[in-house]
């Protein structure tokens, strides 16, 4: 086990430095975060650093130990790497560097492409964090700005509605402690199990209840979301007007956002189409595109529709005609109708003629799967940059002049422009399990600095802290997780994958 560092001993007792709560733990047992331990008196870090290791192919094949097949056996890494294959040292499993003064856990040399690296790996301790949350749906998830709950208590917030997609803002400093005692903790619990890629229930207070998992379809209010929209209804009449031309005199594309009506839309001027005199209900914003024709909800197109034909609020007897072909679709085509006016202009029910039957189904076929997005978002503050150099500035500009590289547990990150370090990374390039927490309460998250050798010198940097890679390898108990292919690799100057 890693040694993170000695401690007070009273009667056997160790007492943990690695975050502010500083438990007192017996011989033997864990504290509060199940991260650390009392191992034959030393403060010992429970969970193995994680590093992470390109494949390399041989006669077509991937090295046994990468392929899935085998489970770590608790063996020293050397014994499980395979020898020429690049590795990458995480801040999973490395320890922090609280109480700020000590330099990273680890500061490791290497070589890559004749250039001499260094990677500086901590885990951070962060309050001032949060999470993002994209949940495609078309469904009425909440109004802009209604809090978000967990287990009864307020983690967060609904915001804009995107393209197909809602945004939910969970946690934050005034979540994790701005609150009562148990709001922080359940706002930190319902974090950290979203940040490793755990199933979480959430209900939104007038809206929906919402079970959302990273990578994975999100349920709203008990169903299974399939599909993101192909676009709003002004959108998908310009993609598919040419397809329906011919086979429809009137389409109408039910959205809660912008409704399109094909014959007054631009596209249908553009192919000659003839007005159908049919006038939906809303308010006209340009030709062939309507706002607010129904409340939000669950029906179609994201409004509160379940019969299309209520949104229509007249049709003119000047301009239409008997035997006019309407087709209403929803911006998925999960929902759609077609109609025939009779003598009297109503609308009748008809069956779906098979050319316009294949255009719905190509709506769909166009439609993103829907998936629950998790991006998690912090500020790296005096304690990791301190870390990394005796000028903690130094590291902050020479980020921002992209002389060092961020990562976090090796996946790429988006650092925000502005002051400080404030970076997002989607969970799900990250390996399983990469956070932690401690009871303050506050997310722990891997964060690695990677620059080259003069530049970590330019910068201030613990240079008598370096330790070379084949030390580390040798001397730490690890385990190696497969590189994914999607992520560029850290060491590159240039962030290729090769």
């Amino acid at each position: 086990m890693t040694e993170h560092g000695a401690g007070d001993r009273d009667e056997g007792l160790v007492r943990c430095d690695a975050c502010p709560v500083l438990c007192r733990i017996r011989p033997g047992k864990l504290g509060a975060c199940d991260r650390y331990a009392n191992v034959d008196g030393v403060l010992t870090r429970t969970d193995p650093l994680v590093l992470a290791q390109k494949t390399l192919e041989e006669k077509g094949r991937l090295v046994p130990f990468l392929s899935g097949a085998e489970n770590w056996s608790g063996e020293l890494t050397p014994r499980a790497l395979e020898p020429g294959a690049p590795v990458f040292v995480t801040g999973i499993g490395s320890g922090t560097t609280y109480p700020d003064y000590k330099p990273a856990p680890f500061i490791v040399s290497s070589r890559h492409q004749g250039v001499d690296t260094v990677t500086v790996v901590t885990e951070g301790i962060f309050s001032y964090c949060g999470v993002k949350v994209k949940i495609d749906t078309d469904e009425h998830v909440g109004p802009e700005q209604a809090v978000v709950r967990a287990d009864g208590e307020p983690v967060g917030h609904v915001t804009t509605a995107e393209y197909g997609s809602q945004m939910l803002s969970l946690g934050g400093v005034r979540h994790l402690t701005g609150g009562g005692k148990r709001e922080g903790t359940v706002t930190c619990a319902t974090m950290l199990a979203l940040c490793n890629k755990q199933a979480v229930e959430l209900e939104v207070e007038g809206g929906a209840k919402l079970l959302v998992q990273a990578g994975l379809p999100p349920v709203v209010n008990g169903h299974l979301e399939e599909r993101m929209r192909v676009g709003c209804g002004s959108a998908t009449i310009g993609m598919f007007a040419r397809q329906w031309l011919g086979h429809a005199d009137e389409v109408i594309v039910v959205d809660d956002h912008i409704t399109g009506v094909l014959s007054e839309h631009q596209a249908g001027r553009y192919l000659d189409m003839k007005p159908a005199g049919i006038r939906v209900r809303g308010r006209r914003s340009t030709p062939g595109r309507y706002f607010q024709v129904a409340n939000p909800g669950s029906g179609w197109g994201g409004t509160d529709v379940t019969d299309p034909l209520s949104i229509i609020e007249r049709i003119d007897p000047k301009t239409a005609w008997p035997g006019l072909r309407l087709l209403m679709v929803s911006t998925t085509g999960e929902d759609a109708g077609y109609y025939i006016l009779d003598d009297e202009l109503k609308p009748v029910p008809g069956a779906m003629p098979a050319p316009l039957q294949t255009v719905v189904e190509r709506i769909g076929e166009n439609c993103e799967p829907a998936l629950s997005t998790v991006l998690f978002m912090a500020g790296a503050g005096g304690s990791l940059r301190a870390g990394v150099t005796e000028n903690p500035v130094r590291l902050t500009r020479s980020v921002r002049a992209l002389v060092t590289r961020v990562t976090s547990g090796g996946a790429p990150v988006y650092v925000w422009p502005g002051g400080g370090i404030t970076y997002m990374v989607d969970v799900s390039r990250m390996p399983d399990n990469s956070f932690g927490y401690v009871p303050t309460p506050a997310l722990v998250a891997p964060i690695e600095f990677t620059m080259t050798v003069d530049s970590y010198r330019a910068l201030g940097g613990h240079v008598d802290s370096i330790v070379p890679l084949d030390r580390v390898l040798e001397q730490t108990r690890a385990r190696t997780d497969r590189w994914r292919d999607d992520n560029p690799w850290p060491l590159d100057p240039r962030g290729n994958q090769s």
